[in-house]
């Protein structure tokens, strides 16, 4: 079938995966910036200051410093979507459409959407730790952007769920995953005090996340599997979804205390461990297929447990 161009772009914006939209979105963020700042350079005269130029900086950048950050905190979130350099944002989009077909062989398109957002507010925050805790670093205003932490994040969720797996670099040597993984941590720690204009310090951040997310890995205690339940549970709430809600008196025999107190201890373990068992079965079928994946009765399971 012959698509034209637009279609060509909805047609893999609708079956592409999350991946394909996290590309899109950051294409979409360069255009616009560089739109920006072409319109406020046709506003001024030769030599004159570009007035939208700060408008970019302020809204599309992390402060590295602890107050810039206090002043500006909404860049933790843009500049994960952000690049100002079109080099920059090539080798970020690639290594992101690359790792995210390994990455998508063991998990799924919303664990991807999480694993980037939540890897890439990580990185942030590390540099602005090293901003606040490194002499060398202090004094300094810095501007920080680019999905470097959150593509970081993903590649460490997949090499260390499975660092075992072989891959081919440059189409010609087979390296193991942990060991690829390993230089990369390595080249940031040995960079980190130079003068590159490199955020090494997000790039380890997003590291850690990556490393952090596939602990514990079907439990609803994993810091994505946890995110992504209180985030559906905060949507279900502005959506009129009803809760819970216990009521005094009455002479029903059905409620969870009146069943407790009728139950043996032995009774209350067992329940309680087929409870449990439940949940990490759900939460399993999440990491793999997707929270949409669930039947409604496994989402009111969920949303029930939380509560």
């Amino acid at each position: 079938m012959n698509r034209n161009f637009s279609d060509e772009i909805k047609y893999q914006w609708k079956h592409g995966g999350m991946q394909i939209k996290l590309i899109g979105v950051n294409l979409a963020v360069f255009v616009l910036i560089n739109i920006l700042l072409v319109f406020g350079s046709l506003m001024v005269s030769n030599g004159g200051s570009n007035p939208l130029e700060s408008f970019v900086y302020n809204f599309f950048t992390l402060r590295g410093d602890f107050f810039g950050f206090l002043t500006h905190p909404w860049g933790i979130f843009t500049s994960i979507f952000a690049h100002f350099d079109f080099m920059h944002l090539a080798f970020n989009m690639l290594f992101l459409y690359f790792i995210s077909k390994f990455f998508m062989m063991y998990f799924s398109n919303q664990r991807l959407l999480y694993t980037y957002i939540l890897g890439g507010i990580m990185g942030g925050f590390f540099q602005i730790a090293a901003y606040s805790l490194f002499p060398a670093l202090q004094g300094t205003q810095t501007f920080v952007v680019g999905a470097s932490g959150s593509v970081n994040a993903i590649f460490m969720a997949a090499a260390f769920h499975r660092p075992m797996a072989i891959v081919h670099l440059f189409g010609r040597f087979k390296v193991k995953m942990i060991y690829l993984a390993g230089i990369f941590i390595l080249m940031d720690l040995v960079q980190m005090g130079g003068a590159d204009n490199v955020a090494h310090f997000a790039h380890l951040g997003g590291a850690a996340f990556g490393i952090l997310s596939i602990r514990n890995i079907n439990s609803k205690n994993n810091v994505v599997n946890f995110t992504r339940v209180t985030v559906e549970n905060i949507k279900a709430s502005f959506s009129g979804k009803p809760k819970m809600k216990a009521h005094k008196g009455g002479k029903s025999t059905t409620s969870s205390s009146t069943k407790t107190q009728k139950q043996t201890d032995s009774e209350y373990n067992l329940d309680k461990k087929k409870k449990q068992a439940e949940i990490d079965a759900i939460l399993d079928k999440i990491s793999k297929s997707g929270y949409d994946s669930l039947t409604k009765k496994e989402k009111q399971i969920l949303f029930d447990q939380s509560q």
